[in-house]
């Protein structure tokens, strides 16, 4: 049985456990609200842009002439190689959050008869890719909490120069959507090359009108989309992350209560005992030395 001196010992190592957790509770709490507002406000505007270009290419009339050459991201080639961007967090103590996208990815991966290359955001997918001998073509940390913009853009022109230089022939996105702080949902999209509708497969509505012209036009909403989308699957992922943090660190507060609760229930007990004990070896020292006088 441990001593008193070792549970109170220990009952301190517990209190300042939960000071950290319950202090990482508030910042996450504090950040998810803005976090979950700028997924909502993103989610809309890159389901339109994609929207938009998807029916943009299943007018044939558009591709037909247009420079591979110059809009790479609208190539449509024999798929002989998948490559797929993975979404997780850099830091751990966010729950199952990072190990569900992971899991996802490679549940896709294991279904995909293709060869496979990975493109990773946040050090748990890197570490986790490279250290499983998986081929990474490269990969980005240091946001994943609190993406940016500029972040997104740096990861869709690394994901576009690689797929002109056909380094992959279709380019699929796994994040995490987030539905509350208590449900966040791994998904997978593919977002190269751009697909038009599926209820628009062979049927144009009517043709499009291109202002300043149709090169210039695509020239920019190509790389704008898929900017767009990689920052919505970002803020999403980002919202998941902060949500997953404030339920751990909630538990891990809770638990650290009912843990220190009951080590302080122990070190009473234990101090009784010891209490109990002198008070049995002063009596028995008494009753010695009677008996050594008589």
């Amino acid at each position: 049985m441990a001593t008193a001196r070792e549970i109170r010992s220990r009952m301190k190592s517990v209190g300042n456990i939960g000071k950290i957790t319950k202090a990482m509770k508030m910042v996450a709490a504090a950040r998810l609200r803005r976090a979950q507002e700028r997924a909502a406000a993103s989610r809309p505007y890159a389901l339109k842009i994609k929207d938009v270009l998807s029916n943009i290419v299943s007018d044939p009339s558009v591709l037909t002439g247009l420079d591979v050459k110059q809009h790479p991201l609208l190539q449509k080639r024999e798929i002989k190689k998948i490559g797929y961007l993975v979404i997780s967090s850099d830091k751990g103590l966010a729950g199952a959050y990072s190990s569900n996208a992971l899991k996802k990815a490679v549940a896709e991966i294991a279904e995909c008869d293709q060869e496979v290359v990975v493109i990773t955001c946040g050090r748990k997918a890197k570490d986790f890719f490279t250290h499983r001998g998986y081929n990474v073509l490269s990969y980005h940390f240091g946001f994943s909490d609190r993406p940016a913009y500029t972040d997104a853009a740096k990861i869709a022109q690394d994901a576009a120069e690689k797929f002109a230089s056909e380094q992959f022939d279709e380019l699929r996105i796994i994040y995490t959507v987030f539905k509350s702080a208590l449900s966040q949902t791994p998904t997978v999209d593919s977002i190269l090359p751009v697909e038009p509708p599926t209820d628009k497969v062979g049927k144009v509505s009517g043709s499009f009108i291109f202002e300043p012209g149709q090169d210039e036009a695509l020239s920019v909403l190509a790389p704008k989309y898929l900017e767009t989308v990689i920052y919505s699957s970002l803020v999403q992922s980002a919202a998941s992350e902060l949500g997953s943090r404030m339920t751990a660190m909630s538990s891990a507060t809770d638990n650290a209560g009912k843990l220190g609760a009951k080590l302080l229930l122990g070190y009473n007990k234990a101090r009784q005992a010891g209490i109990t004990r002198e008070l049995t070896e002063i009596c028995g020292g008494v009753e010695a030395l009677k008996q050594a006088q008589e």
